[in-house]
């Protein structure tokens, strides 16, 4: 499609210019504003294994680290709260948050006695969807997601995953047994769709894994990788072909949300969800600003980007010292708040046309000229009125194809942290990888 690659071209100038990093100004982040609600970002960069296609911070598990790491996360969750920052919604992402299951469980229950916590995401991966996790996150955990990727064996034996988290069946069986004991108010399972081995058939079985599992939230990424990890899955399981992306796009949506009782609705672009209880994948959609916590972390506040250091080491050193552990920051200026505002509440499939109007002082149309001229000549938008903008089928599968494109550039930052690392932590680990110590 002609509008997707034009965007995917103008989101990667974007992002240039987004994610160019300058020295920080502060070893710390800036205060809270009155009056403003926050989320809060965890991020915990360990894992069992690595997988292949992952551009994330993550580094290969090894206890003493990862029980020392939490207590310097915990230690950081303090200076924030020093800072006078209280938070509504916790998203603890990784990596794998559920590597060390005590350490997780004391950090929510330190969360939820500093700040007014109301509801807390985490994520984690099929082999820990047992009787004793589940028990142990029951009651602290309101959305648990659950990275799955695929239900085909092959499809998980390229990705490195059927040794580590089983079969596709035993997986769904497991997903279902969580999703029935109805132990969390959401349970989301994490897919992938566009892997070069990838058919429409076995997209279409995953889709019926899907509804049989009995889950209430389903999130179906266009696999997107940074320039490091490209090079390795073309490698293994060969070249990403984007040009049909957005047929499976279509599949997915028809598989979900068509016929005359669609098992699920739209939550954002990537995101479908069965009930209106189920909360939001993309903290980003609900949430503008929020502080990051960990190795690895990006916060967004008051128009600016922070990045966190990739080092662990160099975490623990700057957390034990007192400060924060800010690598980089970015300052928006003005317009590109409102590009990235346009794309935000694009994907969240709304956006807020009275808001807008009250935060940058300006319609839509008078501060994004070209960006809204464009996509209303090629049909983006369905509603369009003095309230909101909404999106047609095709206008989600173009913020499907400029979110890809985003996170694209956020890896590619992440490949520059990564770069940057000391000897001992600098290379990208594949499969069991080394334990950094």
């Amino acid at each position: 499609m002609l509008s997707e690659r034009l965007l995917s071209r103008a989101v990667r100038t974007m992002n240039g210019h987004y994610l160019d990093l300058q020295t920080p100004d502060s070893t710390m982040l800036p205060p809270p504003e009155p009056g403003k609600a926050y989320m809060l970002y965890m991020h915990i960069p360990f894992c069992e294994r690595l997988c292949p296609y992952c551009s994330f911070n993550r580094f290969p598990f090894q206890e003493a680290t990862a029980r020392r790491y939490f207590n310097d996360l915990r230690d950081e969750m303090r200076m924030v709260a020093d800072l006078g920052y209280d938070f509504e919604s916790l998203y603890i992402g990784g990596g794998t948050p559920t590597i060390l299951i005590d350490e997780l469980v004391a950090t929510i229950d330190l969360a939820r006695e500093m700040f007014s916590i109301d509801e807390v995401s985490s994520e984690t991966n099929p082999n820990h969807l047992t009787d004793a996790y589940i028990e142990a996150l029951s009651g602290k955990v309101q959305r648990l997601s659950v990275g799955v990727q695929s239900f085909d064996d092959g499809l998980l034996q390229q990705m490195d995953r059927y040794d580590k988290y089983g079969d596709a069946e035993t997986i769904a069986a497991r997903v279902r047994e969580v999703a029935d004991a109805k132990a969390f108010t959401s349970l989301n399972v994490d897919m992938i769709f566009n892997f070069p081995a990838q058919t429409e058939e076995i997209l279409r079985h995953d889709l019926e894994v899907i509804c049989q599992t009995h889950t209430n939230q389903t999130t179906f990424y266009p696999l997107m990788a940074s320039p490091s990890v490209e090079r390795s899955l073309k490698e293994t399981v060969g070249e990403v072909d984007y040009a049909r992306e957005q047929r499976f796009y279509e599949i997915i949506c028809e598989g979900l949300t068509g016929g005359d009782k669609p098992p699920f609705t739209f939550g954002s672009a990537w995101t479908f969800n069965t009930s209106d209880e189920a909360m939001i994948d993309e903290y980003i959609v609900d949430y503008e600003e929020y502080p990051a916590l960990g190795s690895g972390g990006m916060t967004f506040l008051q128009r600016s980007l922070y990045i966190n250091s990739f080092s662990l080491r160099e975490y623990h050193e700057r957390i034990a010292s007192g400060a924060m552990s800010i690598m980089g920051q970015k300052k928006f200026s003005q317009r590109d708040h409102m590009r990235y505002r346009f794309m935000m509440q694009l994907f969240g499939l709304r956006l807020d046309k009275r808001q807008w109007e009250a935060d940058f002082g300006c319609s839509v149309a008078g501060g994004l000229p070209a960006e809204y001229v464009f996509m209303k000549a090629i049909g983006a938008f369905d509603i369009d009125d003095a309230e909101q903008i909404t999106l047609t089928p095709k206008g989600r599968y173009l913020l499907v194809a400029m979110m890809r494109q985003f996170f694209v550039g956020v890896n590619g930052v992440r490949d520059q942290a990564r770069a940057a690392l000391p000897e001992d932590e600098r290379e990208l680990l594949f499969g069991a990888g080394v334990p950094c110590k």
